[in-house]
């Protein structure tokens, strides 16, 4: 009976072994170091929050069992625990029956299939491994796992979030041009002043404003006196040069009793002819011309079509003249505004000097304007002070977007974003679309991590500033766009021009970029020059950036100990000595 049974168990085990021959699979499975897989890129890279590879695997001949099904499923397996299956590819023997990709069993044969995953915070430090189940009908065989590759690059995550805001202009002026002009109008043929000239309202005006600002140096600079004297050109031609000449000499002996009128005798502007800058206009046709375009006389067309009928100015002068006897409004109204000598006098109002300005903005900023106020935040780079003289400009403009805007930015320096995006908002609603605000609330969504609504918020700020397009390209390398993010960045020289020019595949541009950036010396940029080396495989120079790094920055040591990047040190014996 024992006999009995122990034959058939033998039976039934060869046949067991004998049916596992027959499908193949025992032999794949033994024979599956013949088998190659192969990952591209390795390590695996991150880019634009994506994780992409291509597996390809190759079956030698008469390897590939004909009734086989074999399903292969890339693996991300998570340092700690934890893991990521992704997409299987599934393979057919030849006289196997479902979807997949058929392998011949006489010359045997590949397969390539690519994969997209989102990037978790776990990958960085992972392993990549395939599975292997084989099947024919019910019967199925594991296959041992087999690694692929170790970790992801995750080098576009250094990334430095250093947006650009932008800071609204103000249109404060050190000096606003308070020019005095005033006429004396002569007589035909004549150039004597004449008493009532000098009462008329005008030269009153004038006279006033130079009696009450001349000695007032801290608001107001006198800084010339320009005479232009004319003659009409109702003239004798022969006379009018000399009569025009006559005239800014008259004009200006007028000019000089009216500034001696003021007895200050340190105050001398004005009170010597030669600080009087004389032209001479012999016939003033310009003048005429004007004085005609601007009249309402019914036949200006006909008078003004003169000047283009007749190119000798003696043939000119005399049909004017004529016309003079015809048109009362051209003989009393326009020809005697043109015997004249205009004097201006050349004055400059000073603001607020910078001095004055600061203790102000500090101490009494309600008594500034709106442009004092935001040009004295331009006098200090304590962003704190910068921050209190907005809040006051805020304060006292509500309507004005821009001190919103401007505290907003300093928020933004200060890392206050929920403050920063409250200010923003508040101007946006006085700015009616601004490009600076524009900018300006695209760094708060990029901050908050909507880079689409970032980049839609730049694009509408185009024309704002150079700031825009760097903000831009700040995005663009976290997309996983490195060209576009090298342009972008342009010529801001720096860390983050850098990073790009390495992801977009050009190492050899990052230590030019940083030696001529103020950020050459910073922990960050000696990692990225240890990255770059890596990538061009000097592991000497790099293992020195590396230590210059870590010795700015300790936290990086551990960074390093982790990063792919040097994946090929890591059992160099002088980088375990860093990283330990």
């Amino acid at each position: 009976m024992q006999k009995n049974l122990i034959k058939l168990l033998t039976v039934v085990a060869g046949s067991a072994v004998l049916l596992t021959a027959c499908d193949g699979l025992g032999k794949m499975v033994k024979k599956q170091n013949l088998i190659t897989h192969e990952v591209t890129p390795k390590p695996l890279e991150m880019h634009g929050d994506t994780v992409a590879f291509t597996v390809t695997g190759k079956y030698p001949a008469k390897l590939f069992a004909k009734k086989a099904t074999v399903t292969l499923t890339p693996v991300i397996k998570y340092n700690g625990g934890g893991e990521k299956a992704l997409e299987p590819v599934v393979l057919l023997g030849e006289k196997a029956v479902g979807n997949g990709q058929k392998i011949p069993y006489e010359k045997g044969g590949t397969y390539s299939k690519s994969f997209r995953t989102v990037y978790e915070g776990g990958m960085k430090n992972a392993i990549l491994e395939v599975r292997a189940s084989g099947a024919v009908k019910k019967k199925t065989k594991e296959f041992k796992a087999v690694k692929m590759a170790d970790g992801t690059i995750v080098t576009p995550l250094l990334v430095r979030n250093d947006e650009k805001g932008i800071f609204a202009k103000d249109a404060f002026v050190k000096t606003t041009p308070m020019n005095q002009v005033t006429h004396i109008y002569y007589a035909l043929a004549q150039s004597t002043v004449r008493p009532a000239e000098m009462k008329s309202d005008e030269m009153k005006g004038v006279s006033t404003f130079i009696g009450a600002n001349l000695a007032n140096t801290t608001w107001y600079e006198f800084k010339g006196i320009d005479v232009s004297a004319y003659a009409s050109p109702d003239g004798e031609t022969d006379k009018n040069e000399k009569l025009a000449q006559d005239r800014a000499k008259t004009g200006s002996d007028a000019m000089v009793g009216e500034f001696k009128k003021n007895k200050n005798k340190d105050v001398t502007f004005g009170k010597s002819k030669d600080q009087y800058k004389v032209v001479t206009t012999r016939e003033d046709w310009e003048g005429f011309k004007g004085m005609m375009e601007a009249s309402t006389m019914k036949d200006k067309d006909l008078i003004l079509r003169v000047l283009t009928m007749y190119s000798d100015p003696e043939q000119r002068r005399k049909e004017i003249k004529n016309l003079s006897e015809t048109y009362k409004e051209l003989k009393d109204q326009v020809l005697p505004k043109l015997r004249r000598a205009e004097i201006t006098v050349i004055v400059d109002k000073k603001s607020r000097t910078d001095e004055m300005i600061t203790r102000l903005a500090n101490s009494n900023p309600d008594s500034l304007s709106i442009e004092e106020l935001l040009y004295g935040a331009t006098l200090t780079t304590d962003v704190n002070t910068q921050m209190n003289i907005y809040k006051a400009a805020e304060r006292l403009y509500p309507a004005d977007w821009r001190g919103s805007n401007n505290l907003g930015v300093t928020y933004l320096m200060t890392n206050k974003t929920d403050d920063a995006k409250a200010a923003f908002e508040r101007a946006a609603k006085n700015a009616n679309g601004n490009a600076i605000v524009s900018n300006n609330q695209g760094i708060i969504l990029a901050k908050a991590g909507d880079r689409r609504g970032a980049m839609e918020m730049y694009n509408k700020a185009s024309g704002a500033g150079n700031e825009v397009n760097y903000n831009k390209a700040i995005v663009q390398v976290r997309d996983g766009k490195y060209a576009d993010a090298v342009n972008n960045f342009g010529s801001y020289k720096g860390f983050n021009l850098a990073l790009a020019q390495l992801l977009n595949g050009n190492a050899e541009s990052v230590t030019a970029t940083l030696d001529a950036s103020n950020e050459k010396d910073m922990a960050l940029s000696s990692y990225l020059r240890a990255i770059a080396a890596a990538r061009k495989g000097d592991s000497a120079g790099g293992m020195g950036f590396l230590k210059t790094a870590i010795e700015k920055d300790g936290s990086l040591k551990a960074a390093a100990k982790e990063d792919c990047e040097f994946l090929k040190w890591r059992e160099n014996a002088d980088f375990k000595a860093l990283v330990q």
